[in-house]
C-alpha cells in the first residue's frame, strides 16, 4: 500500500507538471512564435484541441516515463540516475512530439524550430524533473534516517556476517537494510551472530522464509567462498523475487554480475540478474497484454469453433487445466485445449510422444498446428505468461530436471511463454533428457533477451504453425 501511494505521488507530480507545461507551451507558441511570424501581437484563445491536450499530453509523458522505469523501484531511486534518465527520455519524448505535431507549425525561419524544441524540452524537464527530485530527496532522507527500511536477511553466521551486521547497524546514514534475521548455510556452521539477530533457519528453507517474512533483500556474508557453495546459494535465491547482495571478498567469483551499491555505505556488491534494460522489460509487458488481448479477440471465432469440435469429438472438458510453475517459482493454472482422452493420465504424469495413443484425432491436428495452445492467451492477459519465454513445466518434471541440470532454475527468472527459442529450435520433448537438451536453447535466450529476439521467435513460430510442424 505504501509503495502504491509513493508511485501515485510520482505519477501525480508528472501529470500536473506536464499539464502545466502544455499550457505554457501553447501560450508561447501563439504569443511568441506566431506573433513573430505575422508581425503583430496575437491573443491566445484556447480551442478544443488545447483542452484535450491537457489530458492527452500528460498521459503520453506518464506512459513514456513508466516505460523508462521511473515508477518501478520508487524507494531505491538514485538522484544521479534519475537526472540522466530524465534528460534522455525528456529529449526522446520532445523529439517524438516535435515530428508528430510541431513540424508543420508556421515559422519565420528554421531557427524557430530549435527555439520551439528547446522551449518544450525546458518546460517538461523543469516541471517534471524538479518535483520528482524533491520527492526522491525526501524519500532518500527517510531511508538514511531509518524511517523507511527494506526487510533483509543475512546468509551466513560467522565472522564476516558478524562484522557486516556491526557495520550496517552503526552507519550514520542507513541504506535501508531492516535486518530481521540470519540464515545458516549448514547446520554445523559456527554461530557468532546469534546474540545479535534472530536465527531463521538453513539455506534450504529460504524460499518459504522469503514468502513468509516478505524479505526484499538477501545479503551473502558467508565465510565459505568455494564456487560450489556459492552456486548452491545463488541457485536457491534465483527463483525468488529478491535483491541479492554480497560482501566484496566474493568479487572474484561473482565478477561480471556485480555492481557497487554505494560509495559511503557498507561495501556490498549488487549481484545483477537484469536480463533486459528496464524500458525493454516494461515495453515487453505492454506488448504481451496488448497483443495478447488483440490476438484473443481476433482468434475468438476460431477458438469457439475448436471448442465445439472438441466437445463433439470426444468425452471430457473442452479446456485442459494444469498447474505449472511460473516466474520466481510461483504456480499458476495453465489453460490449453484438451488434446488427449479424458483418462490419459490416470496412471500418473507422462510426457507425450509423436505417436501417442492418448491423443485424440482432433488433438493430433491441434498439436501439429499448435492450436491447442490458443487458450494460453488468457494466461498472457492475466499476467501469468508472456508471448515469448521458456515453456512452463510441472513441478513433477522440474524436480527431475534439477537433479540433472541445476542451472534449470535460471529459467524461473522470467515469465514462461507461449513460444520459446527452445520450442522453435528443438520442439517438444518426449522425456526428461530431451527437456534437458532443450534447456540450452532457453538459457541462450536468457543471455540474449531483447524485443528483437522475441520478434524473430514469433515469426519462426508462425512459420512452424503454418507448416504444421508441431508434435
Amino acid at each position: 500500500m505504501v509503495k502504491r501511494i509513493q508511485i501515485a505521488k510520482y505519477i501525480l507530480f508528472d501529470f500536473l507538471g506536464s499539464a502545466i507545461a502544455w499550457i505554457i507551451f501553447n501560450i508561447y507558441r501563439k504569443k511568441i512564435v506566431e506573433s513573430q511570424l505575422f508581425g503583430m501581437d496575437l491573443s491566445f484563445v484556447p480551442d478544443t484541441k488545447f483542452y484535450i491536450g491537457i489530458f492527452v499530453f500528460p498521459i503520453f509523458w506518464i506512459s513514456l516515463f513508466g516505460l523508462a522505469g521511473f515508477y518501478h523501484d520508487v524507494f531505491r531511486k538514485s538522484r544521479l540516475k534519475e537526472l540522466s534518465g530524465s534528460i534522455g527520455y525528456t529529449l526522446l519524448g520532445c523529439l517524438l512530439i516535435f515530428f508528430a505535431m510541431l513540424l508543420d507549425d508556421y515559422i519565420v525561419s528554421y531557427k524557430s524550430y530549435y527555439q520551439i524544441l528547446l522551449s518544450l524540452f525546458s518546460l517538461i524537464f523543469i516541471l517534471t524533473y524538479f518535483p520528482r527530485l524533491v520527492l526522491t530527496t525526501k524519500t532518500i532522507h527517510k531511508v538514511h534516517s531509518r524511517k523507511i527500511g527494506f526487510p533483509s536477511v543475512i546468509v551466513g553466521s560467522g565472522e564476516k556476517a558478524l562484522n557486516l551486521y556491526g557495520e550496517l547497524e552503526t552507519e550514520k546514514k542507513s541504506q535501508g537494510y531492516k535486518l530481521i534475521g540470519y540464515i545458516k548455510i549448514n547446520k554445523d556452521d559456527k554461530d557468532l551472530i546469534n546474540e545479535k539477530l534472530n536465527y531463521l533457519g538453513e539455506i534450504e528453507s529460504i524460499g518459504s522464509l522469503v514468502d513468509k517474512l516478505k524479505v526484499e533483500e538477501v545479503i551473502l556474508a558467508t565465510d565459505q567462498e568455494n564456487p560450489e557453495t556459492l552456486t548452491r546459494i545463488i541457485n536457491e535465491l534465483l527463483s525468488l523475487n529478491v535483491i541479492i547482495k554480497a560482501i566484496p571478498s566474493m568479487y572474484d567469483y561473482l565478477s561480471g554480475r556485480v555492481k557497487m551499491t554505494g560509495i559511503l555505505s557498507a561495501p556490498l556488491l549488487n549481484i545483477s540478474f537484469e536480463l533486459m534494460p528496464p524500458w525493454q522489460a516494461n515495453l515487453k509487458q505492454v506488448i504481451d497484454y496488448t497483443f495478447g488481448t488483440i490476438a484473443f479477440i481476433i482468434l475468438l471465432p476460431l477458438i469457439l469453433a475448436l471448442a465445439i469440435i472438441i466437445k463433439l469429438s470426444s468425452k471430457g472438458p473442452i479446456l485442459y487445466k494444469q498447474e505449472r510453475i511460473g516466474q520466481f517459482g510461483k504456480p499458476f493454472t495453465l489453460l490449453k485445449f484438451r488434446s488427449m482422452y479424458s483418462d490419459a493420465e490416470i496412471q500418473g504424469p507422462a510426457l507425450s510422444s509423436k505417436n501417442d495413443p492418448r491423443v485424440t484425432p482432433v488433438g493430433r491436428f491441434m498439436r501439429k498446428t499448435r492450436l491447442d495452445e490458443l487458450p494460453n492467451f488468457i494466461n498472457v492477459i492475466k499476467g501469468d505468461m508472456s508471448l515469448v519465454g521458456p515453456r512452463p513445466e510441472r513441478q513433477f518434471y522440474i524436480d527431475q530436471i534439477l537433479r540433472i541440470a541445476p542451472h534449470y532454475i535460471h529459467l524461473q527468472k522470467v515469465k514462461p511463454g507461449i513460444t520459446s527459442w527452445g520450442q522453435v529450435k528443438y520442439g517438444y520433448a518426449e522425456n526428461v533428457n530431451q527437456m534437458v537438451e532443450r534447456l540450452k536453447y532457453d538459457l541462450l535466450y536468457l543471455e540474449n533477451m531483447s524485443l528483437i529476439v522475441d520478434f524473430k521467435i514469433i515469426i519462426y513460430t508462425l512459420i512452424t504453425v503454418i507448416r504444421g510442424r508441431g508434435v
